[in-house]
């Protein structure tokens, strides 16, 4: 029974740590701009993604691609990139990969705190860590979101289409 009981406190307690370090974590995305930053990928992704679309369609027709169907595209990645479709994973990432004093580091580091002398080591452990955050973070994007491309294409070729082209 003392065993049963003890085990349960141990769970309760690793799930409140858990919780607690993913609560971290979405701290810690909120005072780095995280959000922002990903917009900002986005945007940046969907205007060479147009940029490569309508050289493509210019060069294969001589036409310009109308700006309904640019529109269609940037809405898809709009819709399928929305930060909130990512935010609790990237968190999850973050407290999987990163110690809840790495966390507290990292928090106090974009609050412009800066780092005590004796956690300059764990932070640079925290800083180590962001390749396999980044693997991780972009294996998430990739099965979270089934993507904008067969859209884009299926537009395109309608509208080509329905152009005589």
């Amino acid at each position: 029974m003392l065993i049963c009981a003890t085990a349960a406190i141990a769970l309760c307690l690793s799930c409140a740590a858990k919780a607690d370090s993913l609560q971290s974590a979405r701290v810690l995305l909120r005072v780095s701009n995280t959000a922002q930053q990903f917009d900002r990928q986005i945007q940046n992704h969907v205007t060479q993604v147009l940029r490569t679309y309508s050289s493509i369609v210019a060069m294969e027709t001589g036409v310009e691609l109308p700006n309904p169907i640019r529109a269609a595209i940037a809405d898809c990645y709009a819709r399928e990139y929305a930060w909130h479709k990512f935010e609790r994973g990237f968190a999850v990432i973050l407290s999987q990969h990163l110690s809840a004093v790495q966390i507290d580091l990292l928090i106090g580091f974009y609050r412009n705190q800066g780092i005590p002398p004796n956690q300059i080591q764990r932070f640079k452990n925290a800083i180590a860590s962001a390749g396999a955050i980044a693997v991780n973070s972009a294996d998430l994007i990739y099965k979270t979101s089934p993507g904008c491309v067969q859209q884009d294409s299926r537009l395109i070729r309608k509208y080509l289409f329905e152009a005589g082209l």
